[in-house]
């Protein structure tokens, strides 16, 4: 049996684990303790974010406050609104247009930043 496993396509195979996972879930019914599971994932991965934000900022804050204040309020202002912006989501949730919304307001946050960025460091 142990043969048949590792000669079978590792994509099939995957889909087979997969449905073992689901079959085990609805026939324990475990849903209740699924959706309690994905709630913890989504908290962990927003502070696994917000951690890593944190350590960048900190590692380029001395170069941040060189820049000139304008730059500045829009670095700072765009990085507030993402951040405000997922919160949002993950408080009251997206649906139908607001989906549209919420990844336009997060590409346009981001864009400021990245040309904030970017127009501090060119050197013409």
């Amino acid at each position: 049996m142990r043969s048949f496993f590792s000669r079978m396509n590792p994509t099939l195979r995957g889909f087979l684990i997969i449905i073992a996972i689901v079959g085990a879930i609805v026939v324990l019914q475990l849903e209740a303790t699924l959706a309690a599971l994905l709630i913890l994932a989504r908290v962990a991965f927003l502070l696994a974010i917000a951690f890593f934000i944190y350590l960048m900022w900190r590692e380029r804050r001395s170069e941040i406050a060189a820049w000139s204040m304008r730059a500045q309020i829009v670095f700072y202002g765009a990085a507030v609104l993402a951040i405000a912006d997922l919160g949002a989501d993950w408080y009251g949730g997206a649906h139908g247009l607001q989906i549209l919304a919420f990844i336009a307001v997060l590409v346009l946050s981001g864009l400021a930043m990245w040309r904030t960025w970017r127009d501090q460091h060119t050197y013409s």
